[in-house]
């Protein structure tokens, strides 16, 4: 994908597991496998299947994602945030972020959990995300607990 100074807006949308989670996959791969080094097995953790998936769209290009799992009727947690590296600074990952909570607030979704890389903690405090406890580690990065309340 070549970018001028600025892609297009993204769209952001409930994807349909079964067609896009090639797409899904291949942005998770060079996101955190690629990238950031971590293990197929941990990255492919058997959970797709069960969770509501999102896909960031710039034309017919899949440039984010992220998936949530129902923890109760009352708790969500939200996972695998990734944007491609070019499209990053662009506000893509923000979006995916308001649109994810926009779709719990509808289900009546008391809670988001987070399990935040250390890294990206003030990016989720922007969206008003709360971190709770202290570093720990997972899938070799360092991370925090955090949510948000509606």
């Amino acid at each position: 994908m070549i970018l001028e100074r600025s892609p297009a807006q993204p769209t952001i949308k409930v994807a349909d597991f079964r067609r896009d989670f090639e797409a899904i996959q291949s942005i998770r791969i060079r996101v955190f496998q690629i990238e950031q080094g971590v293990d197929a097995a941990l990255e492919f953790d058997g959970l797709d299947a069960d969770a509501v998936h999102f896909l960031a769209w710039v034309g017919q290009d899949a440039v984010g994602t992220s998936r949530i799992r129902f923890l109760s009727p009352q708790t969500a947690k939200m996972e695998r945030l990734a944007v491609l590296p070019e499209l990053r600074k662009y506000g893509v990952g923000r979006q995916i972020v308001e649109t994810v909570l926009e779709f719990l607030a509808n289900k009546n979704i008391a809670t988001v959990q987070i399990h935040a890389q250390s890294a990206v903690v003030e990016f989720y405090r922007k969206l008003g995300f709360i971190p709770e406890g202290e570093e720990f580690e997972e899938a070799g990065i360092p991370h925090i607990k955090m949510s948000y309340t509606f």
